[in-house]
C-alpha cells in the first residue's frame, strides 16, 4: 500500500484537485474521495454512482489504482453515471 497523490476534476466542477490516494483502492473509493471535496458544495448530490475516467476511458469499479497503471499526479476524472431508464419511458 503506497499513498500518493492524483489530480482529479469532478465533472461539472470548475476545480482541479490534489487528492491523495492509495494505490490499492478501488475506483469506487478513488470517486468517493474526490466528490468529498466537491459534492454538497459546488455539485450537487445524485442518486446514481459515481465513475472514475483516465485518459478518456472508464475504469472498472472494483479495479484499484495500481491495476489500473495510474502513476502519481496522473488526471482522473469523476462523474455521476447516467441512470438509464426502463423501456417504457418511467
Amino acid at each position: 500500500m503506497a499513498l500518493f497523490p492524483i489530480q482529479a476534476s469532478f465533472r461539472g466542477d470548475f476545480v482541479v484537485q490534489l487528492v491523495p490516494v492509495d494505490d490499492q483502492d478501488p475506483m469506487d473509493v478513488v470517486a468517493e474521495k474526490v466528490a468529498h471535496h466537491v459534492v454538497n458544495r459546488r455539485v450537487p448530490p445524485q442518486d446514481a454512482p459515481m465513475r472514475v475516467a483516465y485518459n478518456g476511458k472508464v475504469l472498472p469499479r472494483e479495479q484499484t489504482i495500481a491495476e489500473a497503471g495510474i502513476p502519481p499526479l496522473a488526471f482522473l476524472e469523476v462523474f455521476y453515471e447516467e441512470v438509464t431508464v426502463g423501456g417504457d419511458g418511467q
